[in-house]
């Protein structure tokens, strides 16, 4: 009897489908291996096994040159989506926050999981905040968005820039002699670092990046085996609210090159955009609030992207673009 229910258990699991082995495209980065490690902790719960592939991107080697003078859009995800357009990979996680508005042709973001702390926040040195940091504070940031906000708020800073891993720009606080560095809430939050944070900036101080905090699983489209399974991990809220906030991005021709941000909220029933572009020095800054029902959020992106052009956001572009053509 024994001996039969282990041929009929063998022959049962012939017939069972092998489970299905992906190739996952990442950044070696500490932050980026987390995320990879945590879509494949993910996909590994629905029984999909998954291997990680580094792929180096021109964001990683150029580390001496300023993100805004390095090229523009795609810098940290351009060679991992060659990578997957040519079967290396079968799926790609980046920071919503580094993917173009418009990806490479034939891509598709598949999904995009729940979501964490889109805010920005400010580590200190010594001071105990924005409002705390002395008159010519150095504050350290890549980003032309946080160094246009930071200057709408407090245009005695002495904004430097500062590029590498999040490691390694909390450690130039001390070689660098800065007095505070603003980062990514969320990306502490993913490497422990949570106890390094002085202040969460609210939205009304820092607006973040349009999908900052969110993870997009890119896949090719119309991939009949990789497809359904990504599927699954969408988080409906996230989905939602980043489709608002990257609609905008596209129609104010995003990039890190200018000071653009948005952040989508959805309560109630009705979702809820903030959106802004300013000057790199800060001023001028034109921002925006619009609302619209969930299904329309594409559309919402969009319509407040274009109330801030008429407003005097298509004046601002056009100058900062004059001078990175």
């Amino acid at each position: 009897m024994r001996d039969l229910f282990l041929r009929l258990l063998r022959e049962l699991r012939t017939l069972m489908p092998a489970p299905v082995k992906l190739k996952i495209g990442t950044r070696g980065s500490p932050l980026a291996l987390w995320q990879a490690r945590h879509v494949a902790g993910l996909l590994a719960a629905r029984g999909s096994e998954c291997e990680l592939v580094i792929i180096r991107t021109k964001g990683d080697k150029i580390l001496d040159v300023p993100l805004a003078k390095v090229g523009g859009k795609g810098l940290f995800v351009k060679e991992i989506e060659e990578a997957l357009a040519d079967g290396r990979v079968d799926l790609a996680v980046h920071s919503m926050k580094d993917v173009p508005a418009e990806l490479l042709e034939g891509m598709i973001i598949g999904a995009v999981p729940e979501r964490g702390d889109p805010s920005d926040v400010l580590v200190c040195r010594e001071a105990s905040g924005l409002s705390d940091l002395p008159q010519g504070a150095r504050v350290g940031t890549s980003s032309l968005r946080r160094r246009a906000q930071l200057l709408a708020l407090r245009p005695d800073l002495d904004i430097r820039d500062i590029r590498g891993n999040l490691d390694t720009r909390l450690n130039k606080l001390e070689t660098q002699g800065l007095d505070a560095v603003v980062l990514a809430a969320a990306g502490m939050r993913r490497l422990g670092l949570a106890d390094r944070i002085t202040q969460v900036l609210p939205p009304e101080v820092m607006l973040p990046a349009a999908g900052q905090g969110a993870l997009g699983v890119e896949i090719r489209a119309n991939d009949p085996v990789t497809g359904p399974l990504v599927e699954s991990l969408n988080d409906p809220l996230a989905r939602i609210t980043v489709t608002a906030e990257r609609a905008f991005l596209l129609r104010m021709e995003g990039s890190c090159q200018i000071p653009v941000a948005a952040q989508a909220t959805l309560s109630g029933g009705v979702l809820s955009l903030t959106g802004l572009v300013a000057d790199l020095t800060g001023a001028p800054i034109v921002k925006a609030t619009a609302t619209a029902p969930p299904e329309r959020a594409e559309a919402l992106g969009l319509e407040l992207a274009d109330r801030l052009l008429a407003r005097g956001g298509r004046e601002i572009l056009d100058r900062i673009l004059a001078c990175n053509p």
